[in-house]
């Protein structure tokens, strides 16, 4: 917990005015042991497959009905940022000119979060983009822009510093939302001047914070993502906030050219990088 919460509750402030368990796991395993379906994606650089996780149906369901839609036919990777991901699916990007800005374009809807444990930011995987906490604390995903993650390798003490930055941040989040609880009471407080109830305040709040998060289980990455991470590598900060749900099977070589592809100030390749079709296998 940083040691000065007075400004986020200021900042709050400004934001304010501006079935049983045996079942589910055989249901799970059942998803498991179907088939998956593929996609081909034949870009500009080579051809990309995907395999897409039933345990995840309302993106999987969405993603093929795109595909058949052809929605993503002539599309662009608009944004690819080395040891990162590259991101595609804007439908304005199909006919945008050489210096449109991309990255806005979707569909009409948004598809519900479906964070599953098993699932993470490892190379390789497919995940839904989304707009960002603010505006959408659900963490609704896209209806149709995704990307591709390439990442880089961590090491352990990496990855455990990354761990108690998750677990900071989630106490923060849990003192914003008190805070916001109690916005009268600090605007009549800020607006009297009086300072020395806005500490009481903020010390009450952080400590009720803190209770809080200690009731909840603390993130941790497991050891399948840790060696994940520290040898094939990926983008272990994007955990449990945008929903992974299918990976590269074939082509991640073509995967790995388009990351390396010259970009400008947007993350936009210079020369156009286009999925020419998508296609169910």
């Amino acid at each position: 917990m940083t040691s000065n919460k007075i400004l986020l509750i200021c900042l709050a402030f400004i934001a304010l005015t501006a079935c049983n368990a045996g079942s589910k796991r055989q249901t799970n395993h059942h998803m498991e042991n179907e088939k998956r379906t593929l996609v081909k994606l034949e870009t500009t650089m080579g051809n990309i497959t995907v395999a897409l996780y039933n345990e995840t149906p309302k993106h999987r369901d969405n993603f093929i009905k795109l595909v058949k839609e052809g929605v993503y036919d002539s599309t662009l990777f608009h944004r690819v940022i080395k040891q990162f991901m590259i991101q595609a699916g804007d439908p304005d990007s199909k006919n945008a000119s050489d210096t449109a800005m991309l990255g806005s374009g979707d569909v009409g809807y948004t598809i519900p979060a479906e964070f599953n444990p098993k699932f993470f930011h490892k190379k390789g995987v497919l995940a839904a983009a989304r707009q960002g906490d603010d505006v959408n604390p659900e963490k609704a995903s896209s209806g149709c822009q995704f990307y591709i993650v390439t990442g880089r390798k961590f090491t352990e003490p990496q990855l455990l510093g990354m761990e108690n930055k998750i677990n900071e941040q989630r106490e923060e989040a849990l003192f914003d939302s008190l805070a916001r609880q109690h916005m009268k009471e600090i605007y009549k407080m800020r607006k009297a001047g009086d300072n020395a109830g806005l500490l009481e305040l903020q010390d009450t709040l952080e400590a009720q914070a803190r209770e809080l998060a200690d009731k909840e289980e603390k993130f941790r990455f497991t050891p399948e993502q840790i060696k994940a991470y520290s040898t094939i590598g990926g983008a272990p900060h994007l955990d449990g906030s945008y929903t992974v749900f299918g990976e590269v099977t074939e082509g991640m070589e073509v995967v790995d050219n388009i990351e390396i592809a010259k970009t400008n100030r947007a993350d936009r390749p210079i020369e156009n990088i286009r999925i020419l079709k998508a296609s169910i296998q």
